[in-house]
């Protein structure tokens, strides 16, 4: 029996923090853009998007999801539904031209060692999944921004339709070449306190081509049944290509070339700089790759042939770290901030951490209650209060994406033909086992979680790395049991074990 001079506990309500009253106003329907609206849609953080294009075109390639983003779909409750649509990497291959394996990786000791395995899905199907998270009237297409204006009273964006729209917070999600970044620079060079690295173009070094098949024959493609994915990754001798194919849900193929530009390409190529998926230019590069050499005696001409040309997209692979990435009510996140090279699968992951960070410090963001009966909108919030969360913000993801990129840049260089990358990759077959574990350690320690989402216990043998805003969480309810064991299993029904001997090199 209590003791009745003891006051009840809070009631679950009372207990919890309440959201901000601020609204949020997030540029791009990108990947990282939807997981910031799906999260602050769960939040009840008030929010709109706006998209420039009129209408969602499933473009892209493929996507490799591990333990660093698959513990945060499980909050958000999609991590099912992505593993329903995905096939897992159990090992890879690569080979020279010549069709020689130079390399064979084994990748099944991510789910002991994780708690996830690597999932290969294709981009559309992911994109997918997460915009059945945002409601439908959220989501504005059309919308071009071609201004932007903030001050204390708040931050406004006018578009190319003589629209405008007001909210507290501007969140520019709009990638590589992001009109809110461009407006934003624009205003901080004309007060002189731009960095002088946030006034170079972005550079690059790569072209890329991608595209998703329809459904396949699988009496002449039998390797793309079942959940097990088919990736393998070719090198060419000579001539400055590399192409890759994964297999995902659907019998269906991924395909990737790249290639690889050198200072005269380069020059060549600088019309063309535009990142967005697009068929635009595609057709003089498909002609000059259709016949690059594919184990099992096909070429890639075959799978290009097999995909809808509009679904075929050519694009930029530019790096770039940006250091400015707020000031006043104005933030960037994804490739607005840091645009990375695709050899790492790090770029829509690193978007989707910006994401998650972002929304667990924008719901602790110090707001007065809004008027509902104004006309005119009134900012709730103080600008220092927005530039604290925002650096607390930048402090948290700015070191991993220093690490991400450099991990990226290195990864993009072994798939050259240039000599000094034959000889890294001659280096990387004979990497020590131990040494090669710690480096994928490093890829998939980090594995952030939203703080005001119920959190979800670690279940592989490598702890994760620290998040610095993990804190927060302790101010809500966290009814978890300890589960022990890998999450994600095979169609067989289990994990199977590997030891560091199994991973060959």
């Amino acid at each position: 029996m209590s003791n009745p001079s003891t006051p009840p506990p809070p009631s679950p309500s009372e207990d919890i923090p309440k959201p901000t009253n601020a609204k949020v106003l997030i540029v791009g329907a990108g990947i990282g853009g939807l997981v910031l609206a799906a999260l602050l849609e769960k939040a009840g953080i008030d929010y709109e998007v706006f998209e420039r294009a009129k209408k969602v075109v499933p473009l892209g390639s493929a996507i490799s999801l591990g333990a660093n983003v698959m513990y945060f779909f499980e909050q958000l409750g999609i991590a099912d539904k992505v593993i329903a649509n995905a096939q897992y990497v159990d090992d890879g291959y690569q080979y020279n031209e010549r069709l020689e394996v130079t390399c064979h990786q084994i990748y099944r000791y991510h789910a002991e060692r994780y708690g996830y395995y690597s999932n290969i899905i294709a981009r559309p199907v992911l994109y997918d999944i997460i915009a059945e998270l945002v409601p439908k009237e959220k989501i504005h297409m059309g919308k071009k921004v071609l201004r932007m204006l903030q001050n204390k009273d708040g931050v406004m964006i006018s578009c190319w339709d003589n629209s405008t729209h007001h909210g507290d917070i501007l969140v520019g999600a709009d990638g590589a070449y992001s009109a809110v970044r461009q407006t934003l620079y624009a205003q901080l060079e004309e007060k002189g306190v731009l960095p002088k690295s946030d006034k170079e173009q972005l550079p690059f070094t790569n072209v890329c081509l991608v595209g998703t098949t329809n459904p396949l024959d699988v009496a002449k493609y039998p390797y793309v049944q079942g959940d097990k994915a088919y990736f393998v990754n070719v090198i060419a001798d000579k001539r400055p290509y590399s192409w890759v194919l994964f297999s995902t849900t659907g019998n269906r193929i991924c395909w990737m070339v790249i290639e690889h530009l050198n200072s005269k390409s380069s020059k060549l190529n600088n019309s063309f700089r535009n990142t967005e998926w697009g068929p635009e230019s595609a057709e003089q590069m498909i002609k000059e790759v259709r016949d690059f050499v594919l184990p099992g005696g096909c070429t890639l001409g075959e799978f290009i042939d097999q995909t809808p040309k509009e679904f075929t997209s050519k694009v930029m692979l530019e790096e770039k770290l940006f250091d400015t990435w707020f000031s006043g009510r104005t933030v960037l996140l994804g490739d607005s901030a840091h645009k990375m090279h695709p050899s790492a699968g790090l770029g829509a992951v690193s978007a989707i951490h910006d994401a998650v960070i972002l929304a667990s410090r924008l719901y602790h963001l110090p707001s007065t209650p809004r008027d509902p009966t104004l006309k005119v909108f009134e900012a709730c919030t103080k600008v220092d209060d927005v530039k604290a969360v925002f650096q607390a913000y930048k402090d948290e993801r700015y070191p991993l994406c220093v690490q991400s990129y450099a991990t990226s840049k290195q990864l993009s260089k072994t798939l050259s033909n240039k000599f000094v990358n034959q000889v890294t990759r001659k280096l990387l077959n004979r990497i020590p086992k131990w040494l090669w574990f710690k480096v994928l350690d490093k890829m998939m320690e980090y594995r952030p979680q939203c703080t005001f989402l119920p959190l979800v216990s670690n279940r592989g043998t490598v702890m994760p790395a620290r998040q610095a805003s993990l804190h927060l969480a302790d101010q809500f309810p966290q009814p978890l049991k300890d589960i022990v064991g890998p999450i994600q299993s095979t169609s067989k029904g289990k994990v199977e074990k590997s030891s560091e001997a199994e991973v060959e090199k």
